[in-house]
């Protein structure tokens, strides 16, 4: 027995050895050639929040259990089967977050943002985790933006949160995007109203699948919700939570869709919206996107969560927010095949051969950096054809060459890129020098660039004399030819 479990130690550890590391099931790498597409997201999303004075919040990626399962709705299906859900060593329920709004309610009670200015206007962006059955572009581990507006109940704040997710969309430059929208009512009138959905679907519970027919006692207004073909089919002739809206909600849903119709975005009254989360009140919203086939996938969504704060705790705090999918974003990106953020490049390159000249680069790179003039290099390699094969790939303007010779006399070679002319420059003028050629350079551009627009213009305004004068030569060969139609008629 021992020299058998000498062995099975012996293979465990070679199958160790052997063993290939990747990424957890669910989960994945972005990588750089895709970061361009993240980076554009990123840079959109930052300058909307700018312009609509929405601060920023990070948020932890563990929390207390309990805020999502008070908050979220232990019902929903994020929580009930989706949610990472583990104990810490000190006996702690905690979770890897599943989405963003109850932790942001959370900040706002926990750090006194009650008695701020109202609305307290905030943002965030990050991972979420769902223990969900990964799929072709859908991960355990997936990104979201969000928006949230707490202490307003107008709904011009609901048409703005729609406005500002348009406004996304259009400087993606994503295209088809369509707005679903719709009214859930308040704790006044969504009482009477799910008594009768409740007397509405138990007539027709056997056509219910199982997920259905356990929510018709804990939250029927998620009957509507579901995906399933067989209770999709029995919703669609439910009754509408818009015909049994109270006063209040009808004056809110109608100020809204005025808003809109104002602000010129379109939209879409789906009856059967509700969205996936126990704390929506009033407006509810999606947006979709089709692609050339006519299919449409989700690209986010939101709406008013007026009882939430009070269900976490706090005063009775009207709210609203959104959030999208970064991951479906980006996909949708790729699809229509929009433009990527590019980085600008650097217009010098350091070329550097030999030890000494190795650490002379390294202080030229570091005062060339300081002054703001972003420089490439490559100090790993030694040889010189490699370098300036790697400048011309980049593009750079100038390459500043150090070798032994140049670092123990204390100067560089500068090359221009473009005219193939050298000189050497003492290292302490070689900055001037080197923003008075970029300088040089960039007007030349300048310059080039009127040209051609002078060029063109000329050649347009050529074009349009030729179309005026060809018009012209057409009128009077037509007024010629009316004029000889006629003396041939008188003289008939």
């Amino acid at each position: 027995m021992p020299r058998k479990k000498q062995e099975n130690k012996k293979k465990n550890l070679k199958r160790q050895k052997k063993k290939r590391f990747q990424t957890v099931r669910g989960m994945r790498d972005i990588l750089p050639n895709e970061q361009p597409y993240w980076q554009k997201l990123r840079k959109v999303i930052e300058k909307i929040a700018v312009d609509y004075n929405y601060n920023r919040i990070d948020l932890p990626l563990i929390e207390d259990v309990d805020l999502f399962k008070r908050g979220t709705g232990e019902e929903t299906d994020i929580v009930s089967k989706e949610i990472y859900e583990f104990k810490t060593k000190g006996g702690e329920k905690v979770c890897l977050r599943p989405e963003g709004t109850p932790s942001v309610v959370r900040a706002y009670l926990q750090h006194g943002m009650r008695i701020a200015p109202k609305p307290v206007k905030l943002s965030y962006s990050g991972p979420m985790y769902r223990y969900d059955r990964p799929q072709e572009g859908r991960y355990r581990e997936f990104f979201q933006f969000g928006f949230e507006a707490l202490g307003e109940q107008d709904a011009v704040l609901d048409a703005q949160m729609i406005q500002m997710a348009m406004r996304i969309f259009k400087a993606l430059k994503i295209h088809n995007v369509t707005l679903h929208l719709n009214s859930i009512g308040c704790d006044e009138c969504r009482p009477s109203y799910n008594k009768l959905l409740i007397s509405y679907l138990n007539n027709r519970k056997s056509s219910l699948c199982m997920d259905c027919k356990r929510r018709l006692k804990t939250n029927p207004l998620r009957v509507l919700d579901c995906k399933e073909e067989k209770c999709t089919q029995v919703v669609s002739q439910a009754p509408q939570t818009v015909d049994h809206l109270c006063s209040d909600c009808k004056t809110h849903f109608t100020s809204l869709l005025e808003y809109l119709d104002e602000i010129q975005i379109p939209y879409l009254l789906r009856p059967q919206l509700v969205r996936g989360l126990d704390y929506y009140t009033k407006t509810v919203f999606e947006f979709f996107m089709e692609d050339d086939l006519g299919n449409q996938s989700a690209l986010g969504g939101g709406g008013r969560y007026d009882y939430l704060v009070r269900k976490l705790g706090g005063p009775d705090t009207p709210a609203v927010g959104f959030a999208c999918g970064m991951d479906r974003l980006v996909n949708a990106m790729k699809s229509q095949k929009t433009d990527t953020y590019q980085p600008p490049t650097p217009k010098v390159y350091l070329a550097q051969l030999g030890d000494v000249a190795k650490k002379k680069s390294l202080r030229i790179f570091e005062e060339l950096e300081r002054t703001g003039i972003m420089v490439a290099e490559s100090f790993g390699r030694g040889n010189l054809r490699s370098q300036l094969s790697q400048a011309n790939k980049i593009k750079a303007e100038i390459v500043l060459i150090i070798g032994q010779r140049e670092a123990l006399d204390g100067t560089a070679i500068l090359k221009d890129m473009n005219s193939g002319g050298q000189e050497t420059i003492p290292l302490d003028k070689i900055i001037k020098e080197v923003k008075k050629r970029l300088h040089k350079n960039a007007e030349m551009i300048k310059k080039i660039i009127k040209q051609k627009a002078a060029q063109k213009k000329k050649r347009k305004t050529k074009n349009t004399r030729k179309k005026i004068q060809l018009k012209a030569k057409k009128n009077i060969h037509k007024k010629t030819k009316k004029s000889i139609k006629k003396k041939v008629s008188r003289k008939k």
